[in-house]
C-alpha cells in the first residue's frame, strides 16, 4: 500500500482542465426587438401608458438587441393575467412551468455537447448546474439526470440563483473536480428561463422592470469539462488555466433579483457600469499575473454583455479594439442577455469562428484569453483560458 500522499497524488489529474465540448439551445418562439415594445404594452393591457411605451422604446433602440428567444408565449400570457399584474402573486403558476421546462432545456443544450464529446453518458462523472429560474428539491441537476439516464451514482452541484456571473462559476467549479478527480468527466449547465421568472406589466414605480423586459432572453448552455484528455477520441477546445471571482466594493445593490409572490424582481441600477469599469483592469492584473500579460488587445475576450453600456465602458476603459468584444455583441444582439448561459454562447461563437478559419480555437490566433461574468454582488468570475490549436 503506498503512502497517503502517493494515494492521495494517484487520484488528481496531471494537466489542466479543458473544455471538450459545447452545446447550446434555445425555446422556439422568437421575439423581435423593434416588435417587442408594440407586443409588449398590447398583451399586457397597458396601451394607456403612451408615455411610459415611447419610453421603452427607446430602451429597446439602444439595447442592440434583434432578437431574443423567450418561452414565455402570448398563449401563455393570456392564460396567466397574473404574470403582468405587478400586485397578483403568480409564483405558484411560474414554478410549475421552470420545475417542468428548465430541465428540458438543459438536456437539448446537454445532448448536443454529449454527442459532439463522442462519448459514451455513462462516463460522465460529475454534473455542475446552475440556474436562476426556478427553486425545487430534487432540484433541475436531479431531473435532467433522469432525462439523460445518467449513473445514479453521478457527483453533483446544484447552484440556484447565481444569476449572470453563473457562467464563469460553473466553469471554475468544474475546473477544481476535474483536476482533483483523475479521469473525472463534468457535465456543465447554465439554463434559464428568464421569460417565466421575471416577466412584468410595465410599472411607473419601477422603471428597473422596463429594463430587464428589454434585454433577457432564454437559453441554455452546456458543456464537457474534462483533465488529461485522450487525444485518440477527445478534442480539446480550450483550458481553463486559473479561475477567480471577486465581489466589488460597496456594489451590494447595484444588481439584485429578489424572488417575491409576483415573481422575480430584477433592479439595475446606473452605477453598475461605472463601478465595472473602475475595477476591471485589477482582476485582470491579478489573473494574469502569473503569465506576464498587461496587454489587454494580446488576448482574446469572452465578456459577458449585461448589456451595450457594460461592453462600450470596458472597451473605453482599457482601450479594447473593436474586435476585441465582437463575439460578446454578437451574441448580446441575436439573443439578448440570457444570464448564466450567455459567456458560455459566447464561447461556442469563438470556437464556430476557429472552425471557419482554421486558427486556435478563438479564430483570432491569440493564445491566452479572458472569461469575464458579472452579476449580483457585484460579483465578477474571472477565468484566464488558453485555447488549442484545432489541428
Amino acid at each position: 500500500m503506498g503512502s497517503v500522499g502517493e494515494i492521495y497524488e494517484a487520484n488528481h489529474a496531471e494537466g489542466p482542465a479543458t473544455v471538450l465540448a459545447i452545446g447550446t439551445a434555445n425555446p422556439s418562439n422568437v421575439k423581435y426587438q423593434n416588435d417587442f415594445p408594440d407586443f409588449y404594452f398590447k398583451i399586457t393591457k397597458s396601451d394607456h401608458m403612451p408615455e411610459l411605451k415611447e419610453k421603452f422604446k427607446r430602451i429597446c433602440e439602444r439595447s442592440t438587441i434583434k432578437k431574443r428567444h423567450t418561452f414565455l408565449t402570448e398563449e401563455m400570457l393570456e392564460e396567466n393575467p397574473k404574470f403582468y399584474d405587478t400586485k397578483a402573486s403568480s409564483i405558484d403558476a411560474r414554478q410549475d412551468i421552470m420545475v417542468t421546462e428548465v430541465p428540458k432545456l438543459a438536456m437539448e443544450a446537454a445532448t448536443k455537447a454529449i454527442n459532439e464529446w463522442g462519448q459514451s453518458k455513462s462516463k460522465i462523472t460529475h454534473i455542475v448546474f446552475t440556474t436562476i429560474s426556478g427553486v425545487d428539491a430534487p432540484g433541475a441537476d436531479f431531473q435532467l439526470i433522469k432525462h439523460l439516464g445518467l449513473s445514479p451514482t453521478i457527483r453533483r452541484v446544484m447552484m440556484y440563483h447565481l444569476g449572470c456571473y453563473g457562467g464563469g462559476s460553473v466553469l471554475r467549479v468544474a475546473k477544481d473536480l476535474a483536476e482533483n478527480n483523475k479521469g473525472a468527466r463534468v457535465l456543465v449547465i447554465c439554463s434559464e428561463l428568464n421569460s417565466v421568472s421575471a416577466f412584468q406589466g410595465p410599472d411607473e414605480a419601477n422603471l428597473h422592470s422596463l429594463l430587464a423586459m428589454a434585454i433577457f432572453g432564454d437559453g441554455a448552455a452546456a458543456l464537457i469539462v474534462g483533465a488529461d484528455p485522450d487525444m485518440s477520441i477527445e478534442r480539446p477546445l480550450f483550458q481553463l488555466f486559473s479561475a477567480g471571482t471577486r465581489i466589488l466594493p460597496d456594489s451590494e445593490d447595484m444588481v439584485a433579483g429578489h424572488l417575491r409572490q409576483t415573481g422575480l424582481s430584477i433592479n439595475l441600477t446606473k452605477d453598475v457600469a461605472k463601478t465595472i469599469a473602475g475595477n476591471i483592469e485589477n482582476c485582470l492584473v491579478e489573473a494574469f499575473s502569473k503569465i506576464g500579460i498587461s496587454d489587454w488587445n494580446s488576448v482574446f475576450w469572452i465578456s459577458h454583455p449585461g448589456g451595450p453600456a457594460i461592453l462600450d465602458i470596458i472597451q473605453m476603459s482599457l482601450r479594447l479594439k473593436d474586435e476585441k468584444l465582437k463575439a460578446s455583441r454578437k451574441v448580446l444582439s441575436e439573443y439578448g442577455n440570457m444570464s448564466s448561459p450567455t459567456v458560455l454562447f459566447i464561447l461556442d461563437e469563438m470556437r464556430k469562428k476557429s472552425m471557419e478559419e482554421g486558427k486556435t480555437t478563438t479564430g483570432e490566433g491569440f493564445e491566452w484569453g479572458v472569461l469575464l461574468g458579472f452579476g449580483p454582488g457585484l460579483t465578477v468570475e474571472t477565468v484566464i483560458l488558453r485555447s488549442v490549436p484545432t489541428v
